[in-house]
């Protein structure tokens, strides 16, 4: 599990550290600071993708990440043009990569590492690894199918394009995280869990994936469970709405993940209804719980009330759950990112709320009375 992340002159940061948990909550006003965070752990995982870690450089732009130039990576206000990035899994194992970036050539070339060569072998840079980003795909008549990517890296694609071709292949598989289990059902394959799972967000509904090889595109069909057992018809995802095939990529990362699998998400709440928002933040506690490292970012306090509940019945333990809020300050030396920490008791209790912390239905409901 990676237990730090320090970060020197990288886009709005000049030197700022954070801690993880098996489950880290990003959150803060547009532009703060949490997407670079991300950013940054996909950096390093594409520069060791593409072959330039621990050896060359930085590779700025390709599938996880698009950062543009070297100068977009550069902090502003950087008192030299070297950037650097510190990683710590224990207190043995960890690992720095500083770089300089050449102005005239608009390249980053590394200038130093002290990598130990175990943390090859770590989820940020094995298959153990998920990327959902915030624009995932929506509802679509069909979806693609990559053999590469699925059987071979078992990777969903960052928009999750291709969770549906993952659940062909896998979804008869038991899921590996006993504290994931839907008590529900008696199934224990993945795509009956997913099937639980997804109940909890849109009641009854029931999946059917149908993979066409010949065409190298898989079908999905929902159908739902209504007064009893008494399923409806299939219906195409165009015609569900955007929430269910949105939500889905998240599902199948989660439970089909194995212990010290590190996930990184974006925007978990898009397209969901409160109850669902507050049901994926306690199944990504729960996932904590059971060892995967779970890093994500939200707009959303129904999320967070997922997690606080979570804690709250014991199904995960708070020194587990890190919270950061992204704020900016303006000083005498510029413009500055800064982030604030609360911390989350026993009870699901936050022993701090800064200005602007998922209190807009607070100000909201005072304005109103």
């Amino acid at each position: 599990m990676i237990q730090t992340l320090n970060l020197q002159n990288f886009k709005c940061f000049e030197n700022q550290t954070l801690e993880f948990g098996r489950l880290t909550l990003l959150s803060g006003l547009n532009g703060m600071g949490k997407s670079s965070v991300l950013q940054s752990l996909l950096l390093l995982r594409q520069s060791y993708e593409q072959g330039l870690l621990p050896g060359v450089g930085l590779a700025l732009n390709g599938e996880l990440v698009k950062i543009g130039t070297g100068q977009d990576a550069l902090f502003d206000e950087a008192l030299e043009d070297k950037i650097s990035f510190g990683l710590k899994w224990t207190e043995d194992l960890a690992a720095n990569w500083s770089f300089i970036y050449d102005r005239e050539a608009d390249v980053i070339n590394l200038a130093s590492t002290t990598a130990n060569p175990a943390t090859a072998t770590l989820s940020l840079f094995n298959e153990k690894f998920h990327y959902l980003q915030a624009e995932r795909i929506g509802p679509r008549t069909s979806f693609e199918m990559s053999d590469f990517v699925v059987r071979q890296r078992k990777q969903l694609g960052t928009q999750g394009e291709f969770a549906a071709y993952f659940l062909s292949i896998f979804g008869t598989t038991l899921i590996p995280n006993p504290a994931l289990i839907h008590r529900d059902v008696a199934s224990l394959q993945l795509k009956d869990q997913v099937e639980a799972w997804l109940g909890e967000i849109s009641p009854g509904t029931r999946l059917n994936v149908i993979p066409y090889a010949t065409a190298d595109l898989t079908r999905l069909e929902y159908s739902f469970v209504s007064r009893g057992q008494a399923v409806s018809k299939p219906y195409r995802p165009t015609n569900v709405g955007f929430g269910i095939t949105y939500v889905l990529p998240i599902l199948v990362a989660v439970l089909s993940a194995t212990p010290d699998t590190l996930i990184l998400l974006e925007n978990p709440e898009a397209h969901l209804h409160p109850r669902g928002q507050a049901q994926i933040g306690a199944l990504l506690a729960r996932a904590a719980s059971g060892g995967v490292q779970v890093i994500v970012e939200t707009h959303s306090d129904h999320i967070l009330n997922g997690m606080r509940v979570a804690v709250h019945d014991g199904e995960v333990a708070p020194e587990n759950i890190r919270l950061h809020y992204f704020e900016r300050r303006q000083d005498v030396e510029g413009n500055r990112a800064e982030v604030i920490s609360p911390r989350i008791d026993r009870d699901g209790r936050i022993d701090y709320w800064p200005d602007g912390f998922f209190d807009q239905w607070r100000r909201s409901l005072e304005d109103l009375m």
